[in-house]
């Protein structure tokens, strides 16, 4: 799998998914740390990446897009250190494989991981 992690994201986390085989940038070693996140998405999504993040907007986004990929992991965690990310990441590459590969938002707690099939349903009030 390829991965891409937003700036919240430490550069820690790359290197475990590295380490583990897997092809993982990061934002800041591109240079790339003043991008939007409608551009950051757009680079998810042309270059077949996974997005890793704590921000909630790009759900916002891929909602509004009614786009079926990028797969984007939110990490909603009270403790975002990098080993803490890193201990339930392990957990959603393993068992939430398929799932990212077509294509979905997980939100990641200490609880639980909540996954949601691209393209996002928006709901309207009537």
């Amino acid at each position: 799998m390829k991965f891409l992690a937003d700036m919240g994201i430490s550069p820690g986390v790359v290197d475990l998914l590295v380490h583990l085989g897997h092809q993982a940038t990061h934002l800041g070693q591109e240079g790339l740390h003043r991008l939007k996140d409608s551009e950051i998405l757009e680079k998810a999504r042309r270059e077949g990446d996974i997005l890793l993040t704590h921000d909630l907007d790009f759900a916002d986004l891929l909602a509004a897009g009614g786009e079926d990929l990028p797969s984007v992991v939110i990490f909603r965690l009270r403790n975002m250190h990098p080993e803490n990310v890193n201990r339930h990441l392990l957990r959603v590459v393993s068992q939430f494989e398929q799932t990212l590969e077509k294509g979905a938002i997980l939100v990641v707690t200490e609880a639980q991981v909540r996954a949601r099939s691209l393209p996002l349903e928006i709901r309207r009030d009537t």
